[in-house]
């Protein structure tokens, strides 16, 4: 039985060489080579992590700043009463709210990317943990989404912060802009994240890191990106 193959798949065949590995730029270039879409593709960069899943030290998650964003629009929610409400509106929050908003979330309203809270309302939070925690929304410490001064959080995440954090199976998977932006931008947005991911390696962990690290965009092909010089960083600064 013969297979048809798809003009896109053809497309794809050959942009890659077998087991090369490429540097930030060659990637990208390679990702501009794909055929053309209707729509502004996404630049992804996917890492499989040498970690122990069964080890509870070794949950890799942590926040990095790309300097050029995401470039999509995130609708973000406060939650926090009072005196930091206004501030947090000034600030960009699209949402702002107590009681009412942690009900209304409850009842089944996700329309927000991301969720921050002040401590003193983490206790009722703690309530949306099943509706929230699959769907990587929990405000959290760690994240930075979890404060005192929700407006300056909100201004970070505006201005280009992001959460990466580890998956069941080990894989980390972070968007780090748009096929539209420049070279030098996705370049320097996808750098930002590896040397992040590099400094948030467990003390723990025994061996390699980051065993494979590829990029990649929605309709284009998974290019293997060469990890030698962020291992020689992160092993001249240990």
């Amino acid at each position: 039985m013969t297979v048809a193959i798809s003009k896109r798949r053809k497309g794809l065949t050959g942009l890659t060489e077998k087991n090369k590995a490429y540097s930030l730029k060659g990637a990208i270039e390679v990702l501009r080579k794909g055929p053309a879409t209707k729509f502004d593709q996404s630049v992804e960069l996917q890492c499989k992590l040498g970690v122990d899943l069964t080890a509870n030290d070794q949950n890799v998650r942590g926040t990095a700043v790309l300097p050029h964003g995401q470039g999509k629009k995130l609708r973000l929610i406060v939650f926090c009463k009072d005196d930091g409400v206004k501030a947090a509106k000034e600030a960009g929050a699209d949402i702002v709210g107590g009681d009412e908003l942690i009900e209304k979330v409850m009842g089944g309203w996700m329309d927000f990317d991301v969720a921050i809270s002040v401590p003193s309302m983490m206790k009722d939070v703690g309530k949306l943990g099943k509706v929230l925690g699959p769907r990587g929304l929990m405000p959290s410490p760690k994240a930075g989404t979890v404060t005192d001064n929700p407006a300056k959080a909100v201004k970070e995440v505006k201005s280009g912060r992001i959460e990466f954090k580890m998956d069941k199976f080990g894989n980390v998977n972070t968007l780090v802009g748009k096929l539209s932006f420049k070279d030098e931008a996705l370049e320097t947005n996808t750098a930002t994240l590896i040397e992040a991911l590099v400094k948030a390696r467990p003390k723990s962990l025994k061996g390699t890191f980051i065993r494979g690290a590829y990029l990649s965009s929605t309709m284009g092909p998974g290019v293997k990106l060469d990890m030698t010089r962020y291992i020689k960083d992160a092993e001249a600064a240990e």
